[in-house]
């Protein structure tokens, strides 16, 4: 059997073995997963004296391995497996041996003896440290003078701490248990030894085999979470650690004893202990004076700024640093800490604070984050204090500056260049972080935060009065990006400030920054990222300019320069900014559209450009995609912005019109030359067609954000007639190149978009062109989505023009319906067709209710209509009947139930009956249509309630959709007892309560009592819950 593994083991992992075999090798080692015996073949074919090759004995302890986990294996089995491996590693892991093996062998060996640890050291192999303790002493000697075996002891050691101690990883509540029965044996047996061992193999190693002395400090750094501090933390051991800690390397290179020795102190500071006694190790351990020393070192000092500047050593020390300060903060932040303790701490904090500030300020931004978390810690116990005494005052200024410096660019840093995007986006990350921690200090010390940065930025904007372009625009970038955060205290709603108000006085030197910014010539500093900056902070604080009308014209003019910069980025993100800018100050601008037009004309013609099929299709951000529409996108906010600016209320109505006809002009030439290559199918024709679709109704935005039906007093009514005649035209051109083109679904959406901004330049004017719009819009072509979204746009519309629209709604309703009804009847074709489907059927059932909610009911049962009413009610009791779990229906349902209340609220006449603690019927229906109430109410309403509420799909008690349809189902019946009274009561006595076999006394009693609908469905629930299975 042995030969068969073997043979079995070198087929499978032959490269350039048959297939076949290598396929049957395979089978045949899975299927000794699951032997008995070849767990002892493997275990012989491992320690076998003529050695196979490397995979067969890899592969052969796997089978061995996996048989002590899932086999059961019983105790004498065990003890035979330990007492072969433990002879085959005395024969073989000796010094004067070298035969010792492969790293990959030895990971499975140490997994293989771990296993066994957890099997057997509490029962069976108490010895299990004892035995590979002694394998680290060659035989004859009195020393741990052999290294292979203290190579695999400290390999046991590292893998025994991470089966039963390693907090990151997930375990059972048995494996637990178990685990923490054996971590209390290993105190208790064995833990003195194993330190005892630890410092020894140090004095043996300490300066003859780096790579052991590397493991002894991780394993040390590993144990020292769960194991007595005082087996560390003394003399003997302090004094092997302290040297490494502070080992020289003469060539300046990395050192990794150092840096293992100072990530198991920072595992030794960071072990979990009370207050005081954290307080008095980290005072006892000198911890300050050993940073400092590896501060003071020639890597982290001498070579600072240089090639040879040791990074890893700088992140390992910050990392020691992060941990003690954060301990600090906790100590302090602790309740139970006593006055003495809270003295020392705050004595130690006060010392490191500045060892905090040396790696925070570090060039390197890894090194700077290392620290942030325990800057984070320490200003929120600042924030926790109803009063920061002096000793923690005097903390701020050094930590707000240091915070402050860290914002600015570095001196080898660019901005703009592609080849760096990774860095500056790492770098805004950090920004990101600085900008909480700056936040913080505000929390503490508002006033020491606004003096601060009312100084910098004020210090900055004088260096720029002398020198001008010369000034480091990385120190003019700091002031301004210091001067955007500051609105966090001077504007409302910023979060920072006390529920959310400004601060008085951050608001007034806000106001003297911004004065001084538009004054200093800002706006004319040769480096993109500051003109960005300055945009960005025009728009965030143009509130300003309502007190200052006077600067707007100067920064109006810096805006009509910048949306024609050089730079790509700047020069579209200035179209937005601007548009922006004008938006919010459009009552202050004044009349200045023509000065804008003739100024910015140059970049309103749309060159389309259709997008190559093999364009870059990177994750390009929006900041830097300067793809073709991605600049349209942006141009079409100038558009926007002419609109804002050409109607001000300064502006007369004729002015208005003018300007509007002098931008609409051009794009009507253009459309009216593209046309015919549109038609004819010219890509780039039909998607110049679609840019200036896009830009009319854009600039029509501009003139009125209005929306049908709006009440709201931030929105200006439609404007004046001879403006709205100028958009009529828009209109106009726009029909007739949806009429040419409306097989384009990306001429569709344009179109849909425009007319839904037209409609608030033209009010009512709208409506006589509705029935054109519709059969653009809905075209053969129109996708059920396009027809949801139209139908949306309608809802507005309808609500909008209630008074008005009748006769044109009655006119194109039949026409409008049937498109939609054809879009409804589409047979679907995977999963995107069922979530359109799903949202037709509801924009349509909506669209209906909106009609009936606005009193336009009458269109439904016209004389125009009245031949599609069959069909339309026809539809409408299909979907509230279509309740499936798995139909994606029960939102429409839902409407529909409530669609088919509001019918019966509207057709069926007064009420003749009362729900009530008293209830009464009051006489016959006389319903607003003949017939309604017995055809249509009882016939068909109440079938329809009872065809779902019988259906055994239909499960209210399941989930929360379900039982909404069954509230509206609930609704419509008390709405037919409401309108039919003692004919609804007869017909219920008559049919449905014999059906049922209920009682029908208490059905009556809950229909019609319970005022609240879910009362009554609640009961419908209990009856369906309760009805006997057939």
């Amino acid at each position: 059997m042995e030969s068969q593994i073997e043979n079995a083991i070198e087929i499978a992992w032959n490269p350039t073995a048959d297939q076949g075999l290598k396929g049957q090798a395979f089978e045949y080692l899975n299927q000794l997963r699951s032997d008995s015996q070849a767990w002892q073949v493997s275990l012989s074919l491992f320690t076998r004296h003529q050695r196979p090759s490397e995979v067969v004995r890899l592969v052969a302890l796997e089978i061995v391995n996996n048989a002590i986990q899932t086999q059961f294996l019983d105790p004498h089995s065990l003890m035979s497996l330990r007492d072969t491996l433990l002879e085959y590693v005395r024969a073989n892991y000796t010094s004067n041996q070298h035969s010792e093996d492969s790293a990959s062998l030895q990971n499975k060996l140490t997994q293989i003896f771990t296993t066994l640890f957890v099997k057997l050291y509490k029962e069976g192999w108490e010895s299990f440290i004892d035995d590979f303790l002694s394998l680290t002493v060659t035989p004859g000697s009195s020393q741990r003078d052999n290294a292979a075996g203290v190579v695999l002891y400290l390999r046991i050691l590292g893998s025994v701490h991470d089966e039963i101690a390693d907090v990151m990883v997930a375990r059972h509540n048995d494996q637990v248990r178990v685990h923490t029965e054996l971590k209390d044996l290993l105190r208790a047996r064995d833990i003195g030894k194993i330190a005892q061992s630890w410092q020894e193999l140090l004095a043996q190693y300490g300066n003859r085999n780096d790579a052991i002395v590397e493991g002894i400090l991780k394993v040390i750094g590993k144990w020292v979470s769960w194991v007595d501090i005082g087996l560390i933390i003394n003399d003997a051991m302090l004094g092997q650690i302290f040297p490494l800690i502070g080992r020289t390397n003469e060539a300046g290179g990395e050192d990794r004893v150092r840096d293992a020795a100072i990530d198991a102190f920072n595992e030794i500071v960071g072990k979990k202990m009370r207050p005081a006694d954290k307080t008095e190790m980290i005072s006892f351990l000198n911890l300050r004076e050993v940073i400092s020393q590896l501060i003071a070192s020639p890597p982290l000092s001498e070579f600072k700024g240089t090639s040879r500047y040791d990074t890893d050593l700088g992140e390992a020390v910050a990392k020691l640093v992060n941990t003690v300060v954060a301990d600090l903060a906790r100590v302090l932040d602790d309740r139970s800490t006593d006055d003495g303790t809270r003295m020392k701490a705050t004595q130690l904090l006060h010392d490191f604070v500045p060892l905090v500030l040396r790696f925070f300020s570090d060039e390197y931004d890894e090194i700077c984050s290392t620290v942030i978390p325990c800057m984070t810690d320490v200003l929120q116990y600042f924030r926790k204090l109803s009063e920061l005494p002096p000793s923690f005052t005097e903390m701020l200024t050094p930590i707000l500056n240091a915070i402050i410096m860290k914002m600015r660019y570095d001196e080898t840093s660019s901005w703009g260049n592609e080849d760096e995007q990774t860095d500056e986006a790492e770098f805004q990350e950090l920004r990101k972080k600085l900008q909480v921690l700056q936040k913080s200090v505000a929390a503490v010390n508002q006033s020491l935060y606004i003096e601060v940065l009312s100084n910098l930025v004020g210090t900055i904007f004088q260096s720029l009065d002398e020198r001008g372009s010369q000034l480091d625009w990385r120190d003019l970038d700091l002031a301004l990006h210091e001067m955007y955060l500051f609105g966090e205290l001077a504007m409302p709603n910023q979060g920072l400030s006390t529920k959310n108000q400004p601060s008085a006085e951050a608001s007034e030197r806000l106001g003297a920054m911004m004065t001084k910014m538009v004054q200093s010539g800002v706006a004319n500093f040769p480096h993109p990222a500051i003109l960005l900056q300055y945009m960005e902070i025009c728009h965030r604080y143009c509130a300003y300019f309502e007190s200052q009308p006077g600067m707007i014209g100067q920064v109006l003019e810096s805006f009509i320069n910048l949306v024609h910069h050089q730079h790509a980025r700047i020069r579209t993100r200035s179209w937005y900014l601007f548009f922006r800018f004008v938006k919010h100050l459009r009552a202050q601008v004044g009349n200045v559209a023509e000065t804008v037009i003739q100024s910015i004309s140059d970049l309103l013609p749309i060159k389309a450009e259709v997008p190559n099929d093999d364009a870059d299709d990177d994750m390009s951000s929006d900041e830097t995609d300067n793809s073709a529409d991605a600049v349209f996108n942006a141009q079409l906010y100038l558009f926007e912005a002419i609109g804002c600016i050409s109607s001000t209320s300064v502006t007369p109505a004729d002015k208005q019109a003018m300007y509007a006809r002098s931008v609409m002009n051009p794009l009507f030439a253009d459309m009216e030359h593209h046309l015919p290559r549109a038609k004819s199918g010219d890509a780039q024709a039909i998607l110049q067609v679609h840019h200036i679709i896009m830009a009319l109704g854009t600039l029509a935005h501009g003139f009125s954000d209005w929306t049908p039906g709006a009440q709201t007093s931030n929105q200006r009514p439609p404007p004046a007639k001879i403006v709205s005649d100028e958009f009529a035209r828009a209109a106009e051109a726009i029909l007739i190149a949806l009429n040419g083109l409306n097989a384009s679904s990306d001429i569709r959406a344009a179109c849909r978009s425009a007319f839904s901004r037209l409609l608030g330049v033209l009010g009512s004017a709208v409506l006589p062109q509705l029935p054109e719009w519709i059969g653009g819009l809905l075209s053969q072509s129109s996708s059920k989505d396009e027809m949801a979204m139209f139908l949306r746009l309608l809802d507005q519309v309808v609500f909008g023009f209630k008074s008005e629209i009748f006769n044109v709604l009655n006119a194109l309703l039949t026409p409008l319906l049937q498109r939609v009804f054809g879009g409804l009847r589409e047979p679907i074709s995977g999963t995107d067709d069922e979530i359109q489907l799903a949202e037709l059927r509801r924009e349509y059932l909506t669209f209906l209710g909106v009609i009936l909610n606005n009193d336009l009911g009458g269109v439904l049962v016209s004389e125009t209509n009245q031949g599609f009413f069959e069909e339309l009610m026809g539809s409408i009791l299909g979907l509230a009947i279509e309740v499936g779990p798995d139909s994606g229906n029960l939102p429409a349902s839902k409407i529909a139930f409530s669609l088919l209340t509001k019918m019966a609220t509207v057709w069926g006449g007064p009420d003749v009956a009362t729900i009530s603690a008293d209830p009464t019927t009051l006489g016959n229906p006389s319903p607003a249509i003949p017939g309604f109430d017995e055809l249509i109410l009882i016939d068909r309403f109440h079938s329809a309630c009872w065809q779902v509420l019988l259906n055994e799909q239909f499960r209210p008690s399941a989930d929360a959709q379900t039982r909404q349809v069954l509230n509206e189902i609930a609704g419509l019946e008390q709405a037919i007892y409401l309108k039919t009274g003692e004919r609804f009561i007869h017909h219920l006595r008559s049919t449905l309560i014999p059906q049922l076999g209920i009682n029908g006394d208490e059905f009556l009693r809950s229909m019609t009592t319970s005022t609240d609908k879910k009362t009554f469905a609640k009961y419908l629930q209990t009856l369906k819950d309760n009805k006997p299975k057939h």
